[in-house]
């Protein structure tokens, strides 16, 4: 059964201190259902994603029906997904095979998190749920003893806290450093593109280009990653209206915007050495999805790669076979900051605004004006 995007949505990225989940569910859910032009009343099945709000704001049950129900939604099944770095697209995948299974010709796959509740220290904490909590610290040790063997530069390290999370990818980039050559200079170059790119993005959390040598010499987290190569803490939201066929007829979708899905894999990874070549996570879910779509690497015009470094979003990349790619203006992934629960809505939503609606090649002062202009209104709706 062919399924189908019909509307988007994604609000800026930022802190936004006065808004709560509730309130950045409403937005991005609203623009999206505007997008699709449908009533929120042809929603048949929501799917939720969330991951912090538990341990953030204690409210550990029920956050995407809580939320929900606060703008409107009533006798609809409402299922909150967490799925750590993969919740957004496995809200995503959710949809589409509930669609499939012939429950619903309509549903709403949405996340939004809130992660910056005045401690950073109690932000920064989430991460450490993110992993086996019985044997973290020996986990913890089985991957920084992957980037054992490269000397770390004094005064290479940071001296304010950050997530444990980030010595674990420094770790990984230093592997690639050793096995394959990977350099510094080449991973401040991916981060340096991407900043670039935020400038003609009014959503990113960032507006501000950096050259190679800008980033490395910003403030050190744990070498080989400075500050601009790391992914911020934010809030935020993304939603996304799926249909079946039958219903782009059935509900009046314009069928010249609706965007098939070809595929949508989701799948976990192996207790196996480290490995970023054919046999990686990455690398299988990858194959798969091209098998799914009757597609290869080199028909593909655009790829969307994030992952919360730059050196992690090298890695992906390559895995992916993506390496060939014309990749996307979006500037991932150090200026759309780490938001678990909308990852992969956001990247497909990212490059369905810019194609349908709205160019990427913004002169400088014209993006940070419309930037201006759609935080300004971003922030009256949500009050509203």
């Amino acid at each position: 059964m062919d399924i189908y995007v019909v509307g988007v949505s994604m609000t800026p990225f930022g802190k936004f201190p006065e808004m709560s989940v509730k309130d950045l569910t409403r937005v991005a859910v609203n623009d999206a259902l505007k997008d699709a032009g449908c009533e929120q009343s042809d929603i048949q099945a929501a799917f939720f994603a969330q991951t912090t709000q538990g341990v953030l704001q204690d409210q550990v049950f029920l956050p995407g029906p809580i939320a929900l129900t606060a703008m409107g939604f009533q006798d609809i099944p409402m299922l909150t997904v967490e799925n750590a770095c993969g919740s957004g697209s496995t809200a995503f995948w959710e949809g589409i095979n509930y669609l499939r299974s012939g429950a619903a010709d309509v549903v709403l796959a949405v996340g939004a998190e809130k992660m910056n509740v005045g401690d950073q220290t109690k932000s920064l904490s989430i991460f450490e749920g993110g992993w086996d909590i019985e044997c973290k610290e020996e986990s913890l040790k089985t991957m920084l003893a992957l980037g054992e063997g490269l000397e770390i530069p004094e005064g290479t390290t940071s001296k304010t806290p950050y997530s444990r999370f980030m010595d674990v990818y420094a770790s990984f980039a230093r592997y690639h450093m050793k096995h394959y050559g990977l350099t510094q200079h080449q991973i401040a170059a991916v981060c340096s593109k991407n900043h670039k790119h935020s400038v003609h993005n009014p959503r990113s959390f960032f507006h501000k280009e950096f050259s190679i040598e800008a980033v490395l010499g910003s403030r050190p987290i744990v070498y080989p990653l400075t500050l601009p190569m790391c992914a911020p803490v934010t809030d935020g939201g993304a939603a996304a209206i799926l249909c079946t066929e039958s219903a782009l007829d059935q509900y009046g979708f314009d069928k010249s915007r609706a965007v098939k899905v070809y595929s949508c894999v989701l799948q976990s990874g192996r207790i196996a050495p480290y490995d970023t070549t054919e046999t990686s996570v990455t690398a299988r879910c990858a194959r798969k999805a091209y098998e799914m779509a009757g597609g290869a690497p080199e028909d593909i015009d655009v790829a969307e790669v994030h992952d919360a470094t730059a050196a992690a979003r090298l890695e992906k990349a390559v895995s992916g076979r993506s390496e060939a790619i014309r990749q996307s203006a979006a500037g991932f992934p150090s200026i759309l900051p780490v938001a678990w629960n909308r990852r992969v809505i956001r990247l497909a939503l990212q490059d369905w605004d810019r194609f349908l609606s709205w160019s990427a090649n913004f002169a400088e002062n014209a993006a940070c004006a419309r930037w201006k202009e759609r935080e300004s209104l971003f922030r009256k709706t949500a009050v509203a």
